[in-house]
């Protein structure tokens, strides 16, 4: 079982002369038709500090991807995630999620998601009714990684506030898939579906990617496993295009 004990992972420094380019004025959230998909980012978008972002390990950084696969049930299916956003002082990250071969009529499936860390900001249990989970539920898929389960005794209590979570070898989060890639207005597809969310563990230390996608009608323990892309990742910074 692992240790509970903070583990210090170096932060990358940065040069004196960096500085950042003053932000672009914020689209409103309402969309219509013919509106670039960029303009729903808004949200996430307008709470990103202007200062440089920190980054806690060489894999967790804008503009690195990670290959695996989604098992549910019998079926297997090759996912790709790209990450677009990382803000380690909010606790929270967006990109981009693959999937392949879900459906005959949509051989390639992007959504673009958000997720939030579990940090002082964010707790394992989760705060939005319209997502579907319970605290009972939170509890079960939590459970499911052996990180979570070396401190269980006080995460499992909703006043747990989860400290220094980016000193620590895993970091826990939650990813929220928002709307397809190109064309968010289609809601709907026969044998897919982006309703629910992912529990997340992420370590560290080797950049893998451990996850269990939850949704009510869904089935139940649909588990995700990726590792880091080598070489990915580099840039100081990602522009959302």
């Amino acid at each position: 079982m692992p240790s509970t004990e903070p583990v210090v992972v170096p932060e990358k420094k940065k040069a004196p002369e960096e500085v950042v380019a003053e932000s672009k004025p914020v689209a409103k959230r309402v969309m219509q038709s013919g509106d670039r998909i960029d303009v729903r980012y808004d949200d996430f978008l307008s709470k990103i500090p202007r200062s440089p972002p920190r980054y806690t390990s060489s894999f967790l950084r804008p503009g690195s991807t990670f290959m695996g696969s989604q098992q549910s049930g019998r079926h297997t299916y090759e996912v790709h995630v790209e990450l677009k956003r990382v803000d380690m002082e909010r606790a929270t990250l967006c990109g981009y999620l693959h999937i392949e071969g879900l459906t005959e009529d949509h051989p390639t499936l992007i959504t673009y998601f958000e997720g939030e860390m579990i940090s002082d900001e964010y707790s394992f249990f989760t705060q939005r009714a319209d997502w579907g989970a319970s605290p009972a539920t939170d509890i079960t898929h939590w459970s499911r990684f052996a990180p979570w389960r070396a401190i269980a005794d006080k995460a499992k209590h909703p006043s747990y506030v989860h400290r220094n979570y980016d000193q620590r070898a895993h970091i826990f989060m939650r990813w929220k898939e928002c709307f397809l890639v190109p064309d968010y207005r289609v809601r709907d597809i026969h044998g897919a579906s982006y309703a629910g969310f992912y529990y997340i563990c992420f370590d560290q230390l080797n950049g893998s990617i451990s996850g269990f996608y939850f949704h009510q009608k869904s089935d139940k323990y649909q588990q995700l496993e990726l590792t880091h892309v080598a070489d990915s990742g580099r840039a100081e910074t990602y522009e959302l295009r």
